[in-house]
């Protein structure tokens, strides 16, 4: 006597099989991606700063937020140089937004301790860790906020260099925000006019003849 089979049971089978076949199956390859830009996101490429260098590594998109816009939760404040030469020499013509009275000294301190005084010191003299005199692993001494030149040294223009980086410095435009950069660069300020503000310790000689 023949046994009919079912459509149901036919599918039940069917299935069974299926899945008895996928869990022997060691999976080499994850499958298509609609979108694999999405799918696989590429690492960080913390200091390329140029497009031009991505593109050769086959990377079209640097990150950059799109021109003339602002982060949400950050400030009103669009900087209107660009980094060049002639972008430099006019930064020096912007002035902090912020009112220092109101400025967060001690968040403005922590925020300095941890992004720049692994390099220019917590006494910002240019004597980090990554210095240590001359013992660091840093080959070259970074520069000494505390120096004449950097007193003299322009807000805008230290907003400048913070944004696109200086030197062997790189942009900490990723790290800190806008508001951010001009809690460092008054905090900057502020040490320094307080060590210039210092009065000059004068010895005197008590045997001296009155």
């Amino acid at each position: 006597m023949k046994r009919k089979v079912t459509i149901s049971q036919v599918v039940t089978i069917a299935f069974v099989a299926v899945v008895m076949l996928s869990c022997n199956r060691v999976r080499r390859s994850p499958g298509r991606a609609y979108m694999p830009d999405m799918t696989y996101s590429r690492a960080y490429e913390t200091y390329y700063t140029s497009t031009e260098q991505l593109k050769q590594k086959g990377i079209n998109y640097d990150g950059t937020p799109v021109s003339g816009t602002i982060a949400r939760g950050d400030m009103l404040f669009i900087y209107p140089f660009k980094n060049d030469s002639v972008g430099y020499a006019q930064s020096g013509t912007v002035h902090n937004p912020l009112v220092v009275d109101s400025i967060n000294m001690t968040e403005a301190e922590r925020l300095y301790l941890v992004n720049c005084g692994i390099c220019h010191g917590p006494k910002l003299d240019g004597n980090g860790p990554l210095w240590k005199g001359g013992d660091g692993p840093y080959p070259v001494a970074p520069k000494n906020l505390m120096g004449d030149d950097m007193k003299v040294l322009p807000e805008g223009t230290m907003f400048h260099s913070v944004t696109y980086g200086k030197g062997q410095m790189g942009s900490y435009a990723s790290q800190l925000n806008v508001k951010q950069r001009w809690e460092v660069i008054a905090y900057i300020k502020k040490m320094q006019n307080g060590a210039a503000a210092k009065p000059a310790t004068v010895t005197t000689d008590s045997t001296a003849t009155k």
